[in-house]
């Protein structure tokens, strides 16, 4: 019997205690044959918060948890065991796909792991700005000031914004938490 990976469906804000329960479940109902893997794909979001930078993980995929599992014998009939501890777990609500669960494709589940792992390294913006955008500046020595985005490094989370100074434009390098939409 091989393992695919299917995607369950799980109630709003349901995804960690779903994903942590069929991990904390797997050795207590003896699920290791079929269960292997459990993902839950998260991103790392930077925001400001009382002036203070705050980094939080925000879900990928709301909704959604992925597992690799056996859930068909060499014959494509659906294994009960598997199904009914998957679908016994709190918070899910079933299988995409439903009575026949899809499978995930290996590339869809390697461009999700891809994600994962690049959002380990880089953090997001919770907001996303756009080029000529009016920003307002919530950190740093231009505290309070409002300014035009004039351009966006999304690889270094910087903005060059033009905050007026005294009558005259002047571009700022500031970082993604660093200012907020007005």
């Amino acid at each position: 019997m091989k393992s695919q990976w299917f995607v369950l469906h799980c109630h709003a804000s349901q995804e960690q205690k779903a994903r942590d329960s069929i991990l904390k479940r797997i050795k207590t109902d003896e699920m290791e044959p079929y269960i292997k893997e459990v993902l839950l794909p998260m991103e790392k979001v930077v925001e400001v918060r009382g002036g203070k930078k705050t980094v939080t993980n925000r879900k990928l995929h709301p909704g959604y948890v992925y597992v690799e599992m056996v859930l068909f014998d060499e014959n494509r009939r659906l294994l009960e065991r598997p199904w009914y501890f998957v679908k016994d777990i709190q918070g899910v609500i079933g299988f995409v796909g439903g009575e026949r669960p899809v499978e995930v494709t290996a590339e869809e589940i390697a461009t999700i792991k891809e994600q994962i792992t690049d959002s380990e390294d880089v953090e997001k913006p919770k907001v996303n700005f756009d080029v000529g955008e009016t920003v307002k500046i919530n950190d740093g020595p231009f505290l309070n000031f409002s300014g035009v985005i004039e351009e966006i490094d999304p690889d270094k989370g910087k903005l060059k914004v033009t905050v007026d100074i005294f009558g005259r434009k002047t571009p700022v390098e500031l970082e993604y938490w660093q200012v907020e939409k007005s």
